[in-house]
């Protein structure tokens, strides 16, 4: 017996023996890993970045199509730079408690990349700058970030949009200089095919105009079956649609908004009530689907595909109508409303950047060589290398000394070139840090292209306003700011659902108005507008 309790705890040395030097010998690489990144030269300008190869950490949100460290954009940059990467990439659904969890474990990796202002809020970078855990990059980017020294030198705006209240850089966004970037979110879209078939020209410029074609859809078949199924206007919960349509009370952003260097909460405006009552009235009499307020997007396409829909929110109107590009020209844009109380037409315009897109952690060995890395993906070139991958995938060189490329074949196996593009490069299903552009050596535009840049001309860029500017609060205000939020976006989320469903008479308007009040609504707005003051002084 005592002989086999000899040989057991001999066995169980033996593993712990070996387990220590395993554990010696992961540390020891790591270390060494370390060492030789921070000893790395970094070369600033031109490829290799480094000499000697390094390997860094990154943690960034996975689309799930393809595994990062296969995807071939990601192995040629590193056969460029000289730079490796681990990458750690939770799915987009559950990105933000593994980032949330890295944070409070101290373990976010080298690199944060592709979070976005919903996992790595404003308020997060200022207390995680303030901390140290994340890295000031304004004097990195002096130095060895030519690219993102130019676009911030050339756009103040982005410069104070992304610098925090205590004069630090500690996040880059995706800044956007496409047709699109201005687009506060995907627009309202007419069917073509319903227009033509009630013989309609011109579009509705009134709220009394757009209610008339609403009640149009609704009575006179114009999906030609025979039966009364046509919808009118759909959405999933107004969250697309309300952009568009408050703006025709003269409402440019949902919550707090600036106008004339004032700052306000619209949500309890009378311009706010109005937008109600026209809501609650179209929904009464079914020209608002009945099911805005519980279907999910997916049945809402799946209306879209059974042509029942006439007006409705995507990014382009294909999406939900299951059309080809070139059938989807014929479905026009949403031309911004007016009403007798609101006269000149306005549109909420984006701000062509997200912000919180890439962030360098304390521990990165090597913050010379991670802002080298990432610099390269601000210039044309390099975002078009982001965005289509090296040669020999999606497109090929139609004439190199010319700049000109040409587009390939889709491989059998996926569905689309979207689909393939994913598995080949990080630009896909998450915003990457970058300076987006148009793609110009991809030849001329499609006619979709053309169609989307004209109607975007037409309808948006004369009459678009941003609602408030991108901003940071401090530390103390933002604790107060998300302590005011937690009851009164959901107040505000739920009264609009009963008001306009009319579960909430609008007769009760006034008890509205003094609920919000007692949710300290008075130092909520006082709060942005100290915010809106410190960002405009900045000019």
């Amino acid at each position: 017996m005592k002989h086999t309790w000899r040989l057991l705890l001999t066995l169980i040395l033996f593993i712990a023996i070996l387990a220590a030097c395993g554990s010696d010998e992961e540390t020891q690489k790591r270390d060494a890993n370390a060492q030789k990144a921070a000893e790395a030269e970094v070369n600033k300008e031109g490829f290799p970045i480094v000499d000697e190869e390094i390997q860094l950490t990154m943690m960034a949100p996975g689309s799930g199509v393809e595994e990062w460290e296969n995807m071939e954009l990601l192995k040629d940059y590193a056969e460029k730079t000289n730079i490796q990467f681990q990458y750690v990439t939770p799915p987009i659904s559950d990105f933000q408690t593994k980032l949330n969890l890295a944070f409070t474990s101290g373990d976010t990796g080298d690199i944060i990349y592709g979070a976005g202002t919903d996992n790595l809020t404003p308020g997060m970078e200022v207390d995680y700058g303030e901390q140290g855990v994340l890295m000031p990059l304004e004097e990195l980017i002096e130095e060895y970030a030519p690219n993102l020294k130019k676009l911030l030198e050339e756009r103040p705006d982005i410069k104070k949009s992304i610098t925090t209240v205590d004069g630090h850089i500690y996040s880059l966004p995706m800044v956007s200089d496409e047709t699109t970037a201005q687009w506060y979110t995907g627009p309202l879209w007419y069917n073509g095919k319903w227009l033509e078939e009630l013989g309609v020209e011109e579009l509705p410029k009134t709220t009394d105009e757009f209610y008339e074609l609403l009640k149009r859809f609704k009575e006179e078949d114009p999906n030609g079956n025979g039966q009364a199924d046509e919808i009118p206007l759909l959405d999933v919960k107004m969250e697309s649609s309300r952009p568009w349509l408050l703006a025709a009370f003269g409402i440019k952003e949902w919550g707090i908004e600036e106008n004339n260097g004032k700052v306000r909460y619209t949500p309890m405006e009378e311009a706010y009530k109005e937008y109600l009552t026209y809501m609650n009235k179209l929904y009464e009499e079914g020209l608002l689907d009945s099911e805005t307020f519980s279907q999910s997007d997916e049945q809402k396409k799946a209306k879209g595909q059974d042509s029942r829909i006439g007006v409705f929110p995507d990014w382009y109107s294909f999406f939900t109508t299951g059309e080809s590009e070139e059938e989807a020209v014929e479905n026009p844009m949403f031309y911004p409303l007016t009403n007798d109380d609101s006269k000149d037409p306005v549109i909420p315009l984006g701000h062509g950047m997200t912000r919180g897109i890439f962030s360098i952690s304390e521990n990165n060995p090597n913050p010379e060589a991670s802002i080298r890395w990432i610099d390269h993906f601000y210039s044309s070139e390099g975002f078009e290398y982001l965005n289509m991958g090296p040669e020999g995938y999606l497109w090929e060189w139609e004439d190199e000394e010319k700049g000109t490329k040409q587009k390939l074949d889709t491989p059998e196996g996926y569905e689309s070139s979207e689909d393939y593009r994913g598995s080949l490069t990080p630009d896909y299903g998450i915003t990457t840090p970058s300076l987006r552009n148009d793609l110009d050596s991809l030849g001329e535009d499609t006619v979709f292209e053309q169609f989307i840049k004209k109607e975007t001309a037409e309808k948006i860029e004369p009459y678009g306003e941003i609602g408030y500017p991108l901003v940071y609060l401090t530390k103390e205000e933002q604790k107060e700011v998300n302590n005011i939020e937690v009851d009164l976006k959901s107040y505000v989320e739920q009264m609009e659902a009963k008001f306009i469903t009319g579960v909430e008479p609008l007769s009760n308007w006034d008890n509205y108005v003094d609920t919000i009040e007692k949710m300290n609504i008075e130092r909520y707005v006082e709060i942005h507008q100290d915010a809106y003051n410190r960002w405009k002084e900045n000019d």
